[in-house]
């Protein structure tokens, strides 16, 4: 967070579970280790003036957390959302709760953001009604194995053209044992930047780090004003 400061930059994506990756089980202690984490992020955020966005343990009143996007600008949590959809062939719905709300747009000091989950790019459905309520630009926290990188970048591509929104997704690099299953999986690192048109601003290539990009939210609002997709959306059907 402090190089990308120094960088310049003014939001920072975190990838999905980014304190303590995912267990094979939920305890206390991981709980409270994942609020800790969470609360230096948001001092951090309070100290360099960032936004930032990253999924984390989310507490409930049952025994299992939910995965919880969060969004902190200026060290306030302003936003977020759980998780919608869990990812059956690594057991997430053994340990997670999934969540019971759409997403909502979150105001920041960025601009009007889209939140989404990994597993959730998948969905296009829950995407839709950000866009109709003026979100301007998309971040999606993930967790994406090697094995499927590609499907995360046609993903992506696809959703920032059909949002008309510039979209960063932030994907974790390295292996590692995950959930109940003790799946080994290798993640690629391949995080993404893609402008409203669909074009790659800028991407990961495996090692661990920034990627960094500048967006144009008005060329992005000029796109929407060329090319009307929500205003030609037949919802009478």
């Amino acid at each position: 967070m402090r190089a990308a400061a120094d960088a310049g930059c003014r939001l920072v994506a975190l990838p999905e579970m980014w304190p303590t990756s995912f267990t094979a089980g939920v305890d206390e202690d991981a709980l409270a280790a994942s609020e800790r984490a969470l609360d230096a992020v948001a001092q951090l955020s309070g100290e360099l003036g960032l936004v930032v966005c990253g999924t984390a343990y989310g507490r409930t009143d049952g025994d299992r957390p939910t995965n919880r996007f969060h969004v902190f600008d200026g060290g306030a949590l302003v936003g977020g959302y759980d998780k919608l959809q869990l990812f059956s062939p690594t057991a997430e719905h053994l340990t997670f709760r999934a969540g019971e709300a759409l997403p909502a747009p979150v105001e920041t000091s960025v601009g009007r953001l889209a939140p989404v989950v990994c597993y959730d790019l998948r969905f296009p459905l829950p995407l839709r009604p950000l866009r109709r309520a003026g979100a301007e630009l998309c971040v999606c926290c993930a967790q994406w194995p090697a094995s499927r990188a590609s499907h995360l970048r046609a993903l992506v591509l696809g959703r920032a053209v059909e949002g008309q929104w510039p979209l960063l997704a932030a994907n974790r690099t390295g292996t590692s044992i995950v959930g109940r299953r003790r799946m080994e999986l290798e993640f690629p690192g391949n995080s993404v930047i893609v402008s409203a048109g669909g074009e790659v601003l800028a991407e990961g290539a495996g090692a661990p780090g920034l990627v960094l990009a500048e967006l144009d939210l008005e060329a992005a609002r000029e796109l929407r004003r060329q090319v009307p997709v929500l205003d030609d959306e037949r919802r009478d059907l």
